[in-house]
């Protein structure tokens, strides 16, 4: 769909420009958080596109826009991969694992916003971050969104060829580390309830039972929050040990565990009072009896968005 021709005025043309904008943004948060992990800088950079977006519309040379989603798309990831590099400098001095900034789906908006939705589970967004910026780009364009070849080219400015081994190579490296498998999202749900009652109300027999022997613990609270380990913690009797010694240490009173969504992924949010504390999202075992993977996100930076 071509956008509104330049060069006109008025607030009926800033209301059509403004309107096209929108109609794409939940695709263009999607694409860019995907790439990111980050919905601080994911808005960030949504501003900026905003801004060219408008700019576009007011240069006089300007012609019109032939396929504003193609176009928005190109702008939207050229911002993010603008913004990988000073992300990589951050998390090199990131106190802890570095985890993306968990989307939590607000309770009203479980059923909607489905671009959003779309965006990948915890455990591969973690995958994601040991790809290049720009395999990175065309996974998440391509097996995410659909894109074709030719199209995410146009949009990377490489060629098909070069964008085909990008996409081959992002492909191999992924699968290796996340093989595909599917768990049903009421077992999902189910098992979520099952390791928060068991983590945080102290049972270590019922935890013992939900993990999985090699069960891996990832807690990002970078340097701020209450994080339990500066690195990974693996198998389920350490696992289960920190979460006995976390659970002894919490307030009888004014904790709360609300289960929604993030992204992907069935959630915990852990909330003292009207604060929150943690977000926690398990991963699966392939036949979905048991925990494999734990992230934890306490950093308070992290959670600002969270109600």
């Amino acid at each position: 769909m071509a956008s509104t021709p330049p060069h006109e005025t008025g607030a009926a043309f800033e209301e059509a420009v403004t309107e096209q904008f929108l109609g794409y943004r939940e695709l263009l948060f999607s694409v860019v958080y995907n790439m990111l992990g980050s919905v601080a800088d994911t808005e960030d950079a949504l501003q900026e596109v905003w801004l060219a977006w408008s700019a576009r519309h007011r240069r006089q040379e300007a012609g019109p826009v032939e396929n504003a989603r193609a176009y928005l798309v190109r702008v939207a990831v050229n911002q993010a991969l603008a913004r990988r590099a000073d992300m990589s400098r951050r998390q090199e001095t990131y106190v802890g694992p570095w985890l993306p900034e968990p989307l939590v789906m607000a309770e009203d908006n479980a059923a909607g916003a489905t671009e959003r939705i779309a965006s990948l589970s915890m455990a591969v967004l973690v995958v994601l971050e040991t790809l290049s910026p720009l395999e990175r780009a065309v996974f998440v364009l391509h097996e995410v969104f659909g894109f074709g070849h030719p199209e995410i080219a146009d949009i990377l400015g490489r060629t098909p060829v070069a964008v085909r081994q990008l996409a081959a190579r992002a492909r191999r490296h992924v699968h290796a580390r996340r093989p595909r498998h599917r768990v049903e999202p009421d077992v999902h749900a189910q098992v979520t309830e099952r390791f928060a009652a068991a983590a945080l109300g102290g049972d270590l027999q019922a935890l013992l039972k939900v993990l999985a022997p090699d069960v891996t613990l990832w807690t990002d609270g970078g340097g701020k929050g209450p994080a339990t380990s500066l690195r990974p913690v693996q198998g389920r009797d350490q696992v289960a040990a920190l979460f006995m010694s976390v659970a002894a240490t919490l307030p009888a009173e004014g904790l709360d565990i609300r289960y929604r969504r993030v992204a992907g992924d069935p959630c915990a949010l852990v909330f003292s009072g009207d604060s929150p504390l943690a977000v926690v999202v398990v991963d699966l075992t392939p036949d979905g009896d048991r925990i494999a993977g734990i992230y934890s996100v306490t950093n308070p930076d992290k959670l600002t968005g969270i109600r």
